[in-house]
């Protein structure tokens, strides 16, 4: 973590909306730190082909799967 610390800093030398309530011919101290971050967190790593794939439904079905579809199809046409 960075500081930075001025002692005795002219007030006429501060930007204006810092120097609301003091004495134009004072001295200040300034301190000025950096904030504290959050910690960065490692990039999230893509899938590989290979994982996709793996995680896929197989495009097969089997043949009563098949049978069994058509004549849920059939029965709601009936219906």
């Amino acid at each position: 973590m960075n500081k930075i610390v001025r002692e005795n800093y002219p007030v006429s030398k501060l930007p204006e909306d810092l120097r609301e309530g003091l004495d134009p011919s004072g001295t200040v101290r300034i301190e000025v730190t950096d904030e504290e971050r959050a910690p960065e967190r490692p990039p999230e790593r893509r899938p590989t082909l290979d994982e996709i794939w793996a995680r896929r439904r197989p495009p097969f079905r089997t043949k009563e799967d098949i049978d069994a579809q058509i004549r849920a199809d059939r029965d709601a046409w009936d219906d």
